[in-house]
């Protein structure tokens, strides 16, 4: 943010220090903030229910329809191919009509096709379900981080997006705590239905919620067209899209194929796998608010970023050779803490440098570079798997992106100080 940015956010009443564009809507008289809040992180829980099953009950999924590890890679390859081609159109358009409209729409189609997914019963429905899946995920995800930045005031930033993101990262404690013990009743068909009906509860807590400010903030200050050109010729910009590349590589990589490396390569239960997976989740969450509390009230975002992407590069290398329950536990502990410690700082650097006008665009076009990461290794960890017999060389790989990442970040530290320092002269 830029001293005159800064300026202009001290000269606001109290009554608009709940965020950027508070005059617009987010008034204190719609209750508390915390209240909104919560709100916005069941919406993301809810759709995060429908992602996460895919990959837990991809073993059963997988057996039942007669799949090979790459077709069952597909489905969430797919799912994610169409989320990163939408992030910027998302981005866009909350950009120019305002989030909630596009939220609301996005959660809608969400839950319907959560619901069609469990009547599928061929290969090719399963494919067509989740590359729509993927695109109505994306009118989700950037509107809602525009939704929640603009309850809280621009210096705590870094927290709001890591609240977002908590949102969706706890729900998969309760799915994989409660799914191994729920598929014996209903089935995995049965468990997408009831995701389904979870996430029209949240749909209609957040329009009720919200309908008192239908544009949620919306001030109508977007950036001119000509600004996204600008953006595109800023060396920054790239830094980020690469680092963002890294950060889905490793979360997805690990994530979706975690209970397929457990059950089949480790040849442990779906139950233990259930557990690794809400242990993770469990110390995600926190991860997620810690990373962006500290990147905040240091001022270090950079440090953040790169301390974590060494972490977890060198926990890739654990994890690939890992032949113990015990050196699996500690694997999946360290990457739970690292693989979301740094996601608001990683959101939040390129709004503080570009400004918020752009914000959507902004974030759309990072995340849809992470997507384009989770994608390619979502696909990669399959058909390794597939030539070799074995996940360890596909972890291995993503150990070495985090190296790239890593470098990508000291690059971005140095545009970041560049600017400051110029801002300050």
């Amino acid at each position: 943010m830029t001293g005159p940015e800064r300026r202009h956010h001290a000269a606001l009443p109290a009554s608009f220090a709940l965020g950027e564009d508070a005059p617009q809507g987010a008034s204190t008289a719609r209750g508390p903030r915390w209240l909104d809040a919560l709100v916005l992180m069941a919406c993301q829980s809810s759709q995060s229910l429908v992602l996460g099953g895919v990959a837990l009950f991809l073993p059963l999924i997988r057996h039942q329809l007669h799949l090979s590890f790459a077709q069952a890679g597909t489905l969430d390859a797919a799912s994610t191919l169409a989320y990163a081609a939408m992030q910027i159109p998302s981005g866009l358009l909350a950009d120019r009509v305002g989030p909630r409209r596009v939220f609301i729409a996005g959660l809608i189609a969400v839950d319907a096709l959560a619901l069609s997914f469990s009547l599928q019963r061929g290969y090719a429905g399963l494919i067509v379900n989740q590359a729509a899946t993927g695109v109505f995920r994306a009118l989700v995800f950037a509107p809602g981080l525009l939704l929640m930045t603009r309850l809280f005031p621009p210096t705590r930033r870094a927290t709001a997006l890591g609240l977002y993101l908590a949102g969706g990262v706890s729900s998969s404690v309760f799915l994989n705590l409660l799914g191994p013990v729920l598929v014996g009743p209903l089935g995995w068909r049965g468990n997408f239905q009831l995701f389904s009906g979870l996430g029209l509860v949240a749909l209609v807590i957040f329009a009720v919620r919200s309908r008192a400010a239908p544009a949620s903030g919306h001030s109508g200050a977007s950036a001119p067209p000509g600004e996204v050109r600008r953006l595109l010729r800023r060396p920054a910009l790239w830094l980020v899209a690469a680092i963002q590349y890294v950060r889905l590589a490793v979360v997805f990589g690990v994530n979706v194929w975690l209970p397929t490396y457990v059950v089949v390569q480790r040849h442990y239960s779906l139950q233990v796998a259930g557990a690794l997976v809400a242990l993770g989740a469990a110390i995600s969450a926190p991860s997620n608010l810690i990373g962006g509390y500290v990147a905040d009230r240091l001022g270090r975002p950079i440090s953040v970023i790169a301390i974590s992407l060494v972490a977890l590069g060198a926990n890739l290398v654990l994890l690939a050779s890992s032949r113990s329950l015990a050196t699996l536990i500690v694997a999946v502990v360290i990457n739970a803490i690292f693989s979301q410690l740094y996601f608001g700082p990683l959101f939040s650097v390129p709004i503080e440098l570009f400004g918020s006008r752009s914000a959507g665009f902004l974030s759309g076009f990072g995340n849809g570079f992470a997507n384009l990461g989770a994608f390619t290794f979502i696909y990669a960890l399959g058909a390794i798997k597939d030539a070799t017999g074995s996940f360890d060389t596909g972890f291995e790989a993503i150990a070495c992106a985090c190296v790239i990442g890593f470098v990508c970040t000291l690059a971005l530290g140095r545009v970041r100080a560049r600017d400051a320092a110029a801002a300050t002269s």
